[in-house]
């Protein structure tokens, strides 16, 4: 796989620093990949976009899911996840996450981790949607993201980690054999670096999260905004699945013109009992699957928006007032918080809740060992697609996955001795080779992508959505190419530009899937068609800034690697 010469435009890098291993994020992922890196004996750097503890891992509620508890097995954790991925997990790859799953935890654990325990010491167990056992721990009643992060930002904090904060990555860096190396980046405000740098290393780590910003209304925070994927698609890699974007089903609705970041509700409250009613208190989920309120996200989006179009509301309920008080304050103190900082008091009213944009089972394509096609580029958590969720995330797997899939990136390194190897970059072409946009086309994509591609998608749409980012995308090339022209660089229009670039491989692979799966649903095509589609859609960028788009030949992902380069 060969670079595609295509870089943001940007100021030349102003300093540089060298390392053996350069760490881009500081969730769960990010931040396990570098402790294990470090651990290995490699100089690693973490490079993160705002504070090490800012990313999306904290703001995760529910819990990470594995076979933890009396009587569960791995088996069965693989054969929930395999429900629930809807025919396009890659069975490997999930075998590889729930069988090193257990331990995972328990490293986590001993890194510093406290989650909720019984008297007796044993962990405190709940279930979420998909799950037909108690397998997802938590910390802190529903804080478990940020106690995951509030350890493992300790932890590299004691081992003395460099680390580069209000950092956004820009580009990889590459040799003259397209191999990696380094990445350069923009720090924002003052610290020991500003502005544009660099930092060499032979062996970089993706790990910098959603996109849940290319939507109007997200769970992510306002950092998701798919740097990663774009960054790895410049770089000359594939991403495969991102037309599996996960909308939450229940996330607090605050009106119909809310825009960023909203609140969550977390599955754990309706794996605690909590009920989906419409406005005249009826259980709709009854009947539409064994689960009921804890089927698979998807299964629970659809329900909810189907009732909302035959009941003409906004939104439905979430009742729990059955907790009462002391179960609200113990199990969920941050979502009860959240609610009642909106007006709303769970404890007495139901919870008024419609989806929105969550998580992306799709991202840069990786094999088991988090390699990406292009070589000594690793991408893990939700960042990457390791073939673990298929068509539709599993609840609480991605805490798992990140951690697993990341221990795994470290021990290649380690194992390959990749580190040792000197990066050369190739210098920087004197003309930018990719326009920016203006920071005001970020809400003109949100909301071209909300009306065009969310939760309800068809041809139509889709084609809207298609013709409305070609003309953002022609508009910036044009002025480019004319008189050379373009946006200031700036966080704003490189954070435009990247959202652009993954809301235009987005949507081409939605519109290709003729077909309804997962949290893919097409109301021109409602069925599930496995002979035409039981298989993975991968786009990789051209020179040109073309999408190349193809399908693979069967669930399987094709090796990312040529066998030369495997060791």
């Amino acid at each position: 796989m060969t670079s595609t010469g295509i870089r943001l435009h940007a100021p030349a890098p102003g300093w540089s620093i060298d390392a053996d291993v350069v760490v881009v994020g500081s969730g769960v992922a990010g931040l396990t990949a570098a402790l294990r890196c470090e651990a290995a004996g490699l100089t690693t750097v973490v490079v993160t976009k705002a504070r090490l503890d800012d990313g999306s891992t904290r703001w995760a509620q529910g819990g990470i899911a594995a076979a933890l508890g009396e009587g569960d097995t791995p088996e069965q954790h693989l054969d929930d996840t395999l429900v629930a991925g809807a025919g396009l997990c890659d069975e490997e790859a999930v075998r590889i996450l729930v069988t090193e799953g257990p331990d995972a935890v328990r490293r986590l654990i001993a890194t510093g981790a406290q989650f909720d325990a019984s008297t007796d010491g044993r962990l405190e167990l709940t279930r979420e949607g998909g799950h037909h056992r108690r397998r997802i721990a938590h910390a802190g009643g529903d804080a478990t993201g940020a106690e995951i992060s509030r350890a493992l930002v300790e932890a590299v904090r004691a081992r003395g980690l460099r680390t580069i904060e209000n950092a956004l990555v820009l580009d990889l860096l590459t040799d003259a054999e397209g191999r990696t190396a380094g990445v350069t980046l923009h720090v924002m405000g003052e610290g020991q670096h500003d502005g544009v740098g660099a930092v060499h290393a032979p062996a970089v780590v993706l790990a910098t999260g959603g996109m849940g910003q290319v939507f109007s209304a997200t769970t992510n925070p306002a950092v998701s905004t798919g740097d990663g994927v774009a960054l790895a698609l410049r770089a000359g890699a594939e991403v495969s699945d991102l037309e599996f974007v996960q909308f939450h089903p229940t996330v607090l609705f605050l009106g119909p013109d809310a825009e960023g970041q909203q609140p969550l509700v977390s599955e754990a409250v309706r794996g605690e009992g909590a009920h989906l009613v419409d406005a005249d208190g009826v259980r709709f989920m009854l009947g539409q699957h064994e689960l009921a309120e804890l089927a698979p996200r998807d299964i629970v989006a659809k329900g909810i928006m189907r009732r909302m179009r035959e009941r003409d509301a906004e939104h439905m309920y979430l009742d729990a007032r059955h907790f009462g008080a002391e179960m609200w304050e113990r199990r969920f103190p941050t979502i009860l918080a959240a609610c009642r900082a909106h007006g709303i008091d769970p404890v007495t009213e139901p919870v008024p809740v419609a989806p929105a944009a969550h998580y992306a089972s799709g991202g840069v394509r990786t094999d088991s060992r988090g390699r990406t096609t292009v070589p000594g580029l690793y991408a893990c958590g939700e960042v990457a697609c390791t073939g673990v969720h298929g068509a539709n995330r599993l609840a609480s797997n991605s805490l798992l996955e990140g951690l697993v899939y990341a221990e795994r990136i470290a021990s290649d390194i380690a194992r390959t001795g990749l580190h040792a190897r000197v990066p050369q970059p190739v210098p920087a072409a004197e003309r930018p080779a990719h326009p920016l946009l203006p920071p005001e086309a970020r809400l003109t994509i949100q909301r071209t992508m909300t009306r065009g591609a969310g939760v309800l998608r068809s041809e139509a749409s889709l084609a809207g959505a298609a013709d409305r980012l070609h003309r953002l995308h022609a508009d910036a090339r044009d002025a480019l190419d004319e008189n050379g022209k373009t946006a200031e660089p700036g966080v704003d229009t490189w954070e435009a530009t990247n959202l652009l670039c993954v809301a235009r491989v987005l949507v081409a692979a939605a519109r290709l899937r003729e077909e309804t799966r997962g949290c893919h649903w097409r109301e021109d095509r409602p069925e599930r068609d496995d002979t035409a589609w039981r298989r993975h859609i991968v786009v990789r960028l051209n020179p040109d800034r073309s999408l190349a788009v193809r399908t693979t030949d069967t669930t399987d992902f094709p090796p990312t690697l040529p066998q030369a380069q495997e060791q």
